[in-house]
């Protein structure tokens, strides 16, 4: 049962599961039912249309006013029939359930926007206007598809083999840690962008930036991911921290609390719970890494991503048709910046290297 605190209500939009002040004065100590839905919609089409019922707006207005973009809405529709609106989400509320879901459905199919063949995506979790944990869906550039041959040289070392393992792994296990080592420029960030796309349809992949790591010990953390869980349980989940080592090195004084998150989310009763499977790139050597994180039965993958020697370095610009000769080892960031960059013949790479 949702209780209405309305000291907790917002003016414009729901903070978490407390409604909007006007939509709480409205309906009282009445039945009073919500339903939410994700998506996108056009609200500047819904702002003309619906111009009468539109009793809440919030827009935002960039300083040099060539972008502007509304935050927040809300729509009364009938005595107690209401719609709250925002960049991602939309949330319904009415006297019954069966209404509140009828006003999010025909808003939806008034309005809604039809989703973009994806080229992959993921959800960047970062604090919201109310400091509470929320996510932005951040779309995928460039081309992601992937040719086995182009993969077998930029990744050597039957690097092919272990990424089918790790797709059958993140397929079966509810959860655990998988590690990709290796310096800047050999192509873990790459790799993620490929994994992504290429499980899109049955996994959500959440990205936590290294300026971030500390949202890891955050109290609400456990909270969001929960919720998270109860809103696609269709999906598995699978968080990637970049540049982890903050979280990963041996137990400290400014990490340990991170260390001890990662430890129960990858492993344990709180693992099978929230089902979650990590992956983490660093730029350090697993050995400087905490040895509890690197526990067989937690530690689903463990990949080092490395310089391509001079003759892999070779076939892989001959591959392109560059006349460029190698010069000695090299990351791939430098090869296709360099290298290929000085062929005339444009590349087209089966997924972006960065």
């Amino acid at each position: 049962m949702n209780i209405c605190d309305l000291t907790k209500g917002a003016a414009f939009f729901p903070e978490r599961n407390a409604a909007p002040v006007p939509i709480v004065a409205a309906f009282g100590t009445g039945a009073f039912h919500q339903c939410k839905r994700t998506g996108k919609w056009n609200f500047d089409q819904a702002t003309r249309e619906c111009e009468q019922e539109l009793i809440r707006s919030f827009k935002l207005v960039y300083p040099n006013e060539s972008m502007k973009r509304w935050e927040d809405l809300i729509f009364q529709f009938g005595e107690k029939e209401f719609l709250c609106a925002e960049e991602s989400r939309i949330v319904g509320y009415a006297d019954t359930a069966a209404k509140a879901e009828k006003i999010t459905e025909e808003f939806s199919v008034r309005f809604g926007v039809p989703e973009e063949v994806s080229s992959g995506r993921f959800r960047l979790i970062r604090k919201d206007k109310y400091d509470a944990f929320a996510c932005e869906d951040v779309k995928l550039s460039g081309e992601v598809s992937i040719d086995p041959q182009i993969f077998r040289l930029c990744y050597p070392d039957n690097a092919w083999s272990w990424h089918l393992q790790l797709i059958d792994s993140l397929r079966k296990k509810k959860s655990g840690l998988s590690i990709l080592e290796g310096p800047p420029g050999t192509g873990k960030t790459t790799y993620l962008r490929y994994l992504m796309r290429e499980m899109e349809a049955t996994h959500h992949f959440y990205f936590v930036p290294p300026s971030g790591l500390s949202m890891l010990s955050h109290q609400d953390f456990l909270a969001f991911w929960s919720r998270e869980v109860q809103m696609a349980k269709s999906k598995r989940f699978v968080m990637i921290l970049e540049d982890a080592e903050a979280a990963l090195m041996s137990r400290a004084e400014d990490n340990r609390n991170m260390v001890s998150t990662l430890l129960n989310l990858t492993d344990g009763i709180l693992g099978d719970f929230l089902s979650i499977q990590v992956i983490c790139t660093v730029n350090c050597k697993a050995s400087d890494l905490d040895p509890a994180l690197m526990r067989p039965g937690r530690l689903v993958s463990h990949r080092v991503f490395r310089k391509l020697f001079r003759n892999e370095v070779a076939a892989l610009a001959n591959h392109y048709g560059s006349t460029t000769p190698p010069s000695g080892e090299c990351t791939l960031a430098e090869i296709f910046s360099e290298t290929i960059a000085a062929s005339k013949v444009s590349p087209r790479v089966g997924f972006g290297l960065s």
